[in-house]
């Protein structure tokens, strides 16, 4: 059959007809279909199809072992937020929505027991953040594995800032109780851009779209027998709730980091007052 515009799409997906794994020649024939759809629509020159290689091959090329620029790209075009959505139909509302990952989970979390801190810098407004988790029905789920990460009072995660953030900075992996319950001390998070001295930055630039994240924290929970849920707990009152640059914000991951002045409370956290004090609970569906 002879390559041409109307057939291109046939011709190419009829060669992975013979495919043996049935799922990748779905994938592999309906990213056919639509990229060839996709080129017909813009009719790229060649030139710009060149850039838009160049484009992805420093986007590849920008990935090391602590920044993933890819992650980036499938962010700010809303794909991450897009398979996250699909991904979560299937599990019952009553779970804890889950949103990005994000490019910065790129080491482990060091473990640390309750009440732990996770600033190593004593920097910014102390802050508390507790919760529980539970099942969907609201039993606890005692040994609950809590993986949190976040940027410090400045908008820094610590592989964005080596040799000033100490490694490990934003960083826990905490067990909850035997009630399910979790706690730790650390700094009320900033609202940050996300990086842009790469090719992501470059496609915002031109996009004319901001950069910016809402202040929050990326929670990781995790209980045998039951859907991990990767999630944010958001600051209600930061700026970017409704414009994040990752489309990431659900109204139930919202929740206040309330001012308070007590110094009894803050002497029965180990903090200094004032602080901020946030409540996450996280409700996980069972697996089975």
């Amino acid at each position: 059959m002879d390559f041409t515009a109307e057939e291109s799409a046939a011709i190419v997906s009829a060669s992975f007809d013979a495919a043996p794994d049935p799922r990748a020649r779905e994938v592999l024939q309906a990213l056919t279909r639509h990229l060839h759809a996709f080129v017909r629509e813009v009719r790229p020159s060649m030139a710009e199809w060149e850039k838009a290689i160049d484009f992805l091959t420093r986007t590849g090329q920008a990935c090391t072992g602590t920044r993933q620029e890819f992650i980036l790209l499938s962010d700010v075009l809303g794909v991450s937020m897009l398979v996250e959505t699909l991904e979560a139909e299937g599990v019952t509302t009553e779970a804890t929505p889950a949103t990005v990952l994000g490019p910065f989970h790129m080491v482990a979390s060091p473990p640390r027991g309750l009440g732990d801190s996770v600033d190593l810098v004593a920097d910014g407004t102390p802050c508390v953040i507790e919760g529980r988790i539970t099942d969907t029905d609201g039993n606890p789920l005692p040994g609950a594995s809590v993986d949190v990460w976040q940027a410090d009072d400045k908008g820094f995660y610590d592989v964005q800032q080596p040799g000033t953030l100490p490694e490990g900075n934003g960083r826990g992996l905490f067990t909850a109780d035997e009630d399910g319950c979790y706690w730790f001390r650390t700094v009320r998070p900033a609202p940050y851009p996300i990086p842009v001295d790469g090719p992501v930055g470059e496609l915002l630039a031109a996009a004319g779209r901001h950069p910016y994240r809402p202040a929050h924290v990326h929670f990781i929970v995790a209980a045998e027998g039951h859907h991990a849920v990767t999630t944010h707990a958001f600051d209600s009152e930061s700026e970017y709730i409704d414009s994040d640059t990752v489309f990431a914000v659900k109204r139930d991951l919202v929740v206040d980091f309330e001012s308070v002045d007590d110094p009894a409370e803050a002497a029965r956290y180990g903090v200094t007052a004032p602080f901020r004090y946030a409540r996450f609970d996280v409700a996980l569906a069972p697996s089975k």
